[in-house]
């Protein structure tokens, strides 16, 4: 995308990959929804992000918030992209996250180092390249931060309700900015109905393109469809 003149940030949310690991009870941070969105307010004050703009978002916990966090902000958003997220109240929930909610079984899940990498691959149709799956496992080798982390936003998060907020927010009559669903046909943890369903409710302004090929983590699986379908929307749809 920086390649084609986009000025692209890709911030690590707080306590996830190699950002900032708070601690609960010392850091007055407690991963819930509007702690996460003041964080992104105050990461666009420091880059001094004033116009409105592009605003990509992915996956079960940091896309949603991303995507009640643009609810609340109409007025920053341009353009709208959206990478196999939970969208609708239909929307299923994968098994890791309801182990994480279970004492003891949760604490142990957490911690497992190559659990990042074993989501991404159980939703997608390939295997990591080693080197990619290092970037996801080594912060849970550096320290137990992130998978403190996952275990307290899982905790915190009710999907149900945030799917069901997003789905009646992005609706016709709710929401006129122009969205891209951009969806990973083969996703095995979020069926294409989710996508179309969201389409559906807001037909005129919610464009859907479906990518072949590509599991949970399109960017991760076929990164060069994602970048095109990304390109042609940003400049050309309206």
């Amino acid at each position: 995308m920086s390649d084609a003149g986009f000025h692209c940030f890709a911030p690590d949310w707080l306590g996830f990959g190699f950002s900032d690991k708070p601690e609960k009870g010392y850091d007055d941070f407690d991963f819930t929804e509007n702690e996460f969105h003041e964080e992104l307010d105050k990461l666009l004050d420091v880059l001094e992000i004033k116009s409105p703009f592009f605003l990509v978002v992915q996956g079960f916990l940091v896309g949603s918030y991303g995507l009640t966090w643009a609810l609340k902000n109409p007025s920053r958003i341009s353009k709208l992209a959206i990478l196999n997220s939970p969208l609708t109240a239909s929307s299923p929930l994968p098994g890791l996250f309801q182990q994480l909610r279970i004492p003891l079984l949760g604490e142990f899940t957490a911690q497992n180092a190559i659990m990042a990498e074993r989501f991404i691959e159980a939703g997608s149709p390939y295997v990591l390249k080693l080197d990619k799956a290092d970037v996801y496992r080594l912060p849970y080798l550096a320290s137990s931060g992130p998978g403190f982390a996952l275990l307290e936003a899982a905790r915190k998060v009710n999907f149900k309700d945030i799917s069901s907020r997003i789905g009646a927010g992005f609706s016709s009559g709710s929401w006129d900015k122009p969205v891209l669903v951009a969806w990973g046909i083969s996703d095995k943890y979020l069926p294409q109905s989710v996508a179309e369903e969201f389409q559906k409710g807001n037909p005129n302004v919610v464009k859907l393109q479906m990518i072949e090929g590509a599991g949970h983590m399109p960017q991760e699986d076929w990164p060069e469809k994602v970048v095109d379908g990304l390109r042609y929307f940003f400049l050309n749809y309206t």
